[in-house]
C-alpha cells in the first residue's frame, strides 16, 4: 500500500449564528481549506476540544457567550489557533480589546473576501514563522541554556546565583576561570537570559588574531583603509547591535586595542578602521580570560581603566578539579551528547568507569573531560562504557595516585575513593562539611568512611 503524501489542508472554524454567513463562508473557503461550521460558541468550543483547527472566523454578537468571550477561552485552551474576528458593529474601541485579547485581526461585515483569503494566508505564514522560531529558540535552549551548564556541586552555585542576578540587567560581565572550565557557554547561558536573547550573540576570540587583524575584525573597515582592504566591511561591533559581544580571551589583546575599546565602553561609539563615521555601539559586552588580569595590570600589560570598565560583575568559575562531585552528571550528559552525535547505542557507563574518571585531576577541565567522553563513545568496545574504554594515559595517572589500581584498571576500586576523599579533605583543611559538599556526599556518609580507614589504620599518621 503507498502511503499518502498530501499535506494536511488547514482546518478554518467559521463561528456565527446567522446561517447564511457561515455557508457562504464556507463556499469561498473550502476550496483552498478544510471547512467547519459552529452556530454558537458552545459549539465551536466542541469541536475546538475535539480536534486540531489552525484558524478561527468568529462573529463578535451572537446570543449567549459573544466572540470576545469565546476568543478568551479559545485562547486557554489553544493558544496556536489564529482568531479572526467579524463583526458588523465595527468600532476603534472594540478592535483595540480584540487585539489586546489575542485576535490576529478584525473584519467588518459585509465581509471582503480577497481580503478574507489574503488575511487568512497571511496569518498562517506569521503562526508557521512563531513556531520555527520556538523550535529554534528549543534547540538554542538545549545547546547554550541555562539548565545546559552542567552543576550541583557547591562551588558552582555562587555561578548560577550571579548569572541569574546579572542576565536580565546591561552590566558588563568578566568570566573568569582555567581554559576549559566553560567560559563561553557561561556567556551563551548570560545572553539567552537576557532582555537581549532575540538579538544576536556574537564570539570574538582574541587570542587567535594578530593586533591589526583584530582592530577590523572588531570595528570593521572602510574600503581603501589598508591594503587587502577592497570593500567597506562591518565589524562584530556593528554585527552584535542589539545583542551580545562576547569577546573572549580579553587579555591577549594589545595596548592600541585596549584603548579603542575603552573609549567604546566609556562613549559607546566608535569609527570603522580608515573611517570617520561615528557608529553607536548597542552591544552588551561580556569578556573572558584565563589570565589574572589584576597581575596583568602590575605587569604594565593590561590598562587598570579599562579592567575596572570590564570587571562591573565578575563570575568565576571553578576547576573540575573543585567540583568533582559533578563528574558523574557531567559524563552521562556528555555520553548522551555523543551517543547521539555518532549514531552509538551507548546506554550508560559503569559506576568503576565513573569512578576512575573522578580520581583523575583533569587539568583541561571540562573542556578534557568533554573530549574524554567523546572518544570513549567513538572508540566503545561494547553499548555499555567501562573501565577497559577509559583513555590509557588517565588509567595511568589515576594509577600514579592510588597505588591499588592495577594496570589494567580493572583493580581496588575502594583505594581510588579512599585516596579522592582524603585528597578532597586535605584541601579543604580538614575541614568535614566542606569536603562532604564537594564530594557531593553527605557527612554522615564522610564521617562513616573516615571511621572505616581508622578501623582498618589506612588514615595517615595512623
Amino acid at each position: 500500500m503507498s502511503s499518502n503524501t498530501t499535506p494536511r489542508r488547514p482546518v478554518i472554524l467559521i463561528v456565527d449564528d446567522d446561517k447564511n454567513t457561515r455557508e457562504g463562508l464556507q463556499r469561498a473557503l473550502r476550496s483552498k481549506y478544510e471547512v467547519r461550521l459552529a452556530e454558537s460558541a458552545a459549539r465551536a468550543l466542541d469541536l475546538l476540544s475535539d480536534g486540531a483547527v489552525d484558524v478561527m472566523l468568529t462573529d463578535m454578537r451572537m446570543p449567549g457567550m459573544d466572540g470576545l468571550e469565546l476568543l478568551r477561552r479559545a485562547q486557554a485552551l489553544h493558544p496556536e489557533v489564529v482568531c479572526i474576528l467579524l463583526t458588523a458593529y465595527g468600532s476603534v474601541e472594540t478592535a483595540v480589546e480584540a487585539m489586546k485579547q489575542g485576535a490576529y485581526d478584525f473584519l467588518t461585515k459585509p465581509v471582503n473576501l480577497d481580503h478574507l483569503d489574503m488575511l487568512i494566508a497571511r496569518a498562517l505564514r506569521s503562526r508557521d514563522m512563531e513556531q520555527k522560531n520556538r523550535d529554534l529558540e528549543r534547540q538554542l535552549d538545549s545547546k547554550y541554556g541555562f539548565e545546559n551548564i552542567i552543576g550541583n556541586a557547591q562551588a558552582m552555585q555562587p555561578v548560577f546565583d550571579t548569572i541569574r542576578q546579572a542576565a536580565p540587567t546591561q552590566a558588563t560581565i568578566l568570566i573568569t576561570g582555567a581554559s576549559g572550565t566553560g567560559k563561553e557557554l557561561v556567556a551563551h547561558a548570560i545572553h539567552r537570559l537576557s532582555t537581549r536573547a532575540r538579538g544576536p550573540f556574537v564570539a570574538v576570540h582574541c587570542a587567535a588574531l594578530s593586533a591589526n587583524l583584530l582592530e577590523s575584525e572588531l570595528f570593521g573597515h572602510e574600503k581603501g583603509a589598508f591594503t587587502g582592504a577592497d570593500a567597506r566591511r562591518k565589524g562584530r561591533f556593528e554585527m552584535a547591535v542589539g545583542g551580545t559581544l562576547f569577546l573572549d580571551e580579553i587579555g591577549e589583546i594589545d595596548n592600541a586595542i585596549q584603548v579603542k575599546l575603552l573609549r567604546v565602553l566609556e562613549e559607546r561609539v566608535f569609527e570603522r578602521v580608515g573611517g570617520s563615521e561615528t557608529i553607536s555601539a548597542d552591544i552588551r559586552l561580556i569578556a573572558a580570560t584565563h589570565r589574572d588580569l589584576h597581575q596583568r595590570v602590575k605587569e604594565g600589560k593590561f590598562r587598570e581603566d579599562l579592567l575596572y570598565r570590564l570587571d562591573v560583575i565578575n563570575i568565576h568559575l571553578p576547576t573540575l578539579a573543585e567540583r568533582s562531585s559533578d563528574i558523574p552528571a557531567l559524563c552521562n550528559h556528555f555520553l548522551r551528547e555523543f551517543s547521539e552525535k555518532n549514531g552509538k547505542p551507548i546506554s550508560g557507563i559503569t559506576a568503576e568507569a565513573v569512578n576512575l574518571l573522578s580520581a583523575y585531576s583533569w587539568p583541561g577541565n571540562v573542556r578534557e573531560l568533554r573530549n574524554t567522553i567523546e572518544k570513549m563513545v567513538v572508540l566503545a568496545h561494547g553499548d555499555r562504557l567501562t573501565v577497559r574504554d577509559v583513555p590509557a594515559n588517565i588509567r595511568e595517572a589515576v594509577r600514579g595516585t592510588a597505588p591499588g589500581l592495577s594496570a589494567g584498571g580493572g583493580g581496588s576500586l575502594a583505594d581510588v575513593e579512599r585516596q579522592k576523599i582524603l585528597s578532597v579533605l586535605e584541601k579543604q583543611g580538614g575541614n568535614r562539611t566542606r569536603a562532604a559538599l564537594e564530594l557531593g556526599i553527605s557527612r554522615r556518609t564522610l564521617h562513616r568512611k573516615l571511621q572505616e580507614y581508622r578501623a582498618m589504620g589506612l588514615l595517615p599518621g595512623e
